[in-house]
């Protein structure tokens, strides 16, 4: 299992997990109540499940060369999503969610 925390705005919102079977679980914290991560998953006490990474958090990540580059800097098999957005979701993003392991 790993896990991650997820800020918006520089504020720890969440928690975002990948089991262990694969399966992805994002749930706010209690009193949180700011912006939510995006506009399909507005906050919420009651956890968000998937069996896929979430298209937010998906759409993060880098396509093509770059994602093929960022995987052999960060020795992550290409195809683990959550493993690339770990890696490189941390500084820098697009819009004002970022993630940070735990």
């Amino acid at each position: 299992m790993r896990k991650c925390k997820v800020y918006i705005n520089d504020i720890e919102a969440g928690i975002l997990t990948e089991t262990d079977a694969r399966e992805y679980v994002f749930t706010y914290h209690d009193g949180y109540h700011g912006e939510p991560v995006c506009l399909a998953m507005p906050v919420t006490d009651k956890p968000y499940h998937s069996n896929y990474l979430f298209p937010y958090f998906f759409n993060m990540l880098s396509e093509g060369s770059n994602r093929q580059i960022q995987s052999m800097l960060h020795h992550i098999d290409e195809n683990d999503d959550f493993g690339i957005m770990l890696a490189t979701a941390q500084n820098d993003t697009i819009g004002a969610v970022t993630v940070k392991p735990m």
